[in-house]
């Protein structure tokens, strides 16, 4: 596939395409993203590439959680094992990298690029794709593409198992503090959650569900919120684990204890959950299993293969710890739940 080709395909001159391709301006909106889906569909490449830089690059929204350490440590096993290093780009909160990020990403020519809960641009997509850099995006914001290799983990299964768990200690009014919808597994565990209600026959109260950012102070304000209700919930299930924290805050400033009174699930199994008060029962998502599995998918792109499948999910599990009981019926103590990882 070459230049005169993409230009003969798209209806237009070699020299238009070449400012497409070099990221310059001059060609219009509807032109250029014309020629650009051409660029992919053709995998189309530059002939003069230069040999590519020892690291592979990690694309986050934010670096302040516990969350993406741990997805960092899995690309960064995988990384030393190639005797690369990992280079890391913050988007200080945004669902896409700035206008000028694939042009910095072309001068650094990583070995690969891993877009975590990140939307691309068609021009960024389009620049990666001519430039022969492997673009691999874990845990999808949106519905993944399927020509673009993702990673994920089963978060409807998560959403089901943790409400199960809830339900088979006899919970029936069950609140979900969730996550933005705009991320795709946020949705998935909140499907994951009316599953299990609506197979165990429980009507899902719409003042239950609330959304709120995936934070500590999202988690509090809305449990406050959940508890202030005439018929507050008897558990809470989150989004994440820094959302349950952030309920255990709501619960002690209601003088309610965890899990006497409200019992909580989270999701992720963060290292530090365990040393909560009480120790938090999880869903636990491979998160160092999937910033590995990204890093090698990359690798496998490098090495001019394609993998068998574009879309990988991993297992999550329910982890049993000592934030859930029995609802508190008159007269008679919580019975709190103890156990041992199960499968989710």
């Amino acid at each position: 596939m070459t230049v005169a080709r993409i230009a003969d395909l798209a209806g237009v001159s070699a020299p238009t395409v070449s400012k497409v391709i070099n990221g310059h301006a001059g060609v219009a909106v509807d032109t250029r993203r014309r020629i650009e889906d051409l660029i992919r569909e053709h995998g189309y490449q530059r002939a003069d590439r230069t040999p590519p830089a020892s690291i592979i690059e990690v694309v986050f929204q934010a670096l302040d959680s516990p969350w993406a350490l741990d997805i960092i440590r899995g690309v960064e096993q995988v990384a030393r094992g190639h005797d690369l290093a990992v280079a890391l780009t913050e988007m200080q909160g945004h669902l896409t990298p700035g206008r000028g990020w694939s042009d910095q990403v072309l001068g650094r020519r990583p070995v690969g690029v891993i877009a975590v809960s990140a939307e691309l641009t068609r021009r960024q997509l389009a620049h990666l794709s001519t430039a022969g850099i492997p673009l691999v995006v874990l845990d999808p914001s949106g519905e993944p593409q399927h020509q673009t290799p993702s990673v994920g983990a089963m978060n409807w299964n998560g959403g089901l198992t943790a409400t199960r768990h809830l339900l088979s200690l006899g919970h029936r009014r069950i609140a979900m503090i969730n996550g933005p919808d705009r991320y795709l597994c946020c949705r998935a565990r909140l499907d994951g959650y009316r599953a299990a209600m609506d197979a165990a026959g429980v009507p899902v109260a719409p003042e239950l569900l609330r959304t709120a950012p995936l934070y500590v102070e999202g988690g509090r304000a809305a449990a406050a919120e959940l508890l202030d209700l005439p018929d507050p919930p008897t558990a809470v299930f989150t989004g994440n684990d820094l959302q349950a924290i952030g309920v255990y805050t709501a619960a002690r400033d209601a003088r309610m204890r965890v899990p006497e009174d409200l019992s909580v699930v989270g999701f992720d199994d963060l290292t530090f959950v365990q040393w909560s008060h009480p120790p938090l029962t999880t869903i636990r998502q491979p998160l160092t299993d999937m910033g590995a599995t990204a890093a090698q998918l990359v690798m496998t792109l490098a090495s001019g293969a394609y993998p068998d499948h574009t879309r990988i999910e991993l297992p999550t599990a329910l982890v049993e710890r000592h934030s859930t009981a029995a609802p508190r019926q008159a007269g008679k103590p919580a019975r709190v739940s103890r156990g041992q990882p199960a499968g989710g």
